[in-house]
């Protein structure tokens, strides 16, 4: 015949269940800083994103610029309103910088300067990561001392 068992004292039947509600405590509380840490990387990932485009459109605008540094005497022909078709001395460097920045949209104003001063010339290249995304713009003003 089996002993009868002790009787359970009464503080420890009152923690029964305790450890099983702490370890479905803890995997909650897990698995929210795991959820945290997922929307955390995917933020960082469109971040790194935008700045690679932002990269690309500053050594595009840059590489321009040296460009029409060294033709001086036709800065106005590069200008080109947004979404334009490009002029002929800019076809190449528009290809390149299109391919380079998906969708982007260029816009080059050069604005000659009375008399002996310099011809300014704005470049804004626009992009849009993706559809849902707003539109980001890099502007650079530059001034030609000596043009036209």
């Amino acid at each position: 015949m089996s002993r009868p068992r002790p009787p359970i004292p009464f503080r420890l039947r009152r923690q029964r269940g305790i450890a099983l509600l702490e370890s479905l405590l803890a995997a909650v509380i897990l698995a929210i800083g795991l959820l945290g840490t997922i929307g955390l990387q995917a933020r960082s990932y469109a971040a790194l994103a935008d700045a690679g485009m932002r990269a690309e459109a500053t050594i595009a605008a840059n590489k321009l610029l040296g460009i029409m540094n060294t033709d001086l005497e036709h800065l106005p022909a590069y200008a080109v309103a947004a979404g334009a078709e490009p002029p002929e001395r800019l076809a190449e460097w528009h290809d390149e910088t299109t391919a380079l920045i998906p969708g982007a949209t260029i816009a080059i104003a050069v604005a000659p300067g009375a008399s002996a001063a310099p011809t300014e010339v704005r470049i804004a290249i626009s992009w849009q990561r993706k559809a849902d995304t707003p539109v980001n713009t890099h502007r650079i003003t530059s001034y030609f001392a000596g043009s036209i």
